[in-house]
């Protein structure tokens, strides 16, 4: 019988191989981006899209990227 998971994908700690790293830039502006601090996502510098990392897996789609609090900072400087 098949048991079936309804939890949903967990978060990993896990750190993405540097060759991953070298080659994946943010689908929306091209941008390279650089994994967080906590190995939860991976930031793009020029839009502050962050894409979440699921199972060890960068998941690159724009609708599920957050845009990070940075950037609501970035363009209240003058």
């Amino acid at each position: 019988m098949k048991q079936t998971d309804s939890s949903p994908p967990m978060e990993t700690d896990m750190p993405l191989a540097k060759e991953l790293l070298e080659i994946l830039v943010c689908p929306v502006c091209k941008t390279p981006v650089e994994e967080l601090g906590d190995d939860s996502g991976l930031k793009c510098g020029s839009c502050y899209r962050v894409y979440p990392i699921l199972d060890e897996i960068p998941v690159m789609l724009p609708e599920e990227a957050k845009i990070a609090k940075e950037s609501f900072v970035e363009d209240l400087k003058i």
